[in-house]
């Protein structure tokens, strides 16, 4: 049995995300949510989220014990990337690009 959850359009890049995802990936569902609480990253409190929604969906859904629940897989993908242009010397333009991700968590119970 496993529950999934997902998160898109995140603004933030992929390679933000994944920094934050590898400290939870394998660890209990308590133990994961304790160290995205006391993570100083602009993902945590999405990836946090997530976990949270991924565990309800385990409870409410499935009839999953939460106290077995642990992060068997999360990954993230690129989302679509927004392109913007910042003015420079002599009438030039710089292009921005402002990424986005797509977050997935599957959580699992122990045997």
């Amino acid at each position: 049995m496993e529950a999934k959850a997902y998160a898109k359009y995140i603004r933030m890049s992929p390679r933000k995300v994944k920094v934050v995802l590898d400290l939870i990936r394998g660890k209990n569902a308590g133990e994961a949510l304790a160290i995205l609480k006391h993570t100083p990253r602009a993902a945590a409190p999405v990836v946090e989220k997530l976990l949270k929604s991924a565990i309800a969906n385990a409870e409410n859904n499935n009839g999953m014990d939460v106290s077995k629940l642990y992060v068997a897989e999360t990954y993230v993908g690129q989302g679509p990337t927004l392109k913007r242009f910042r003015p420079r010397a002599q009438g030039r333009a710089y292009r921005i690009l402002k990424r986005t991700s797509h977050i997935t968590m599957v959580v699992r119970e122990r045997a």
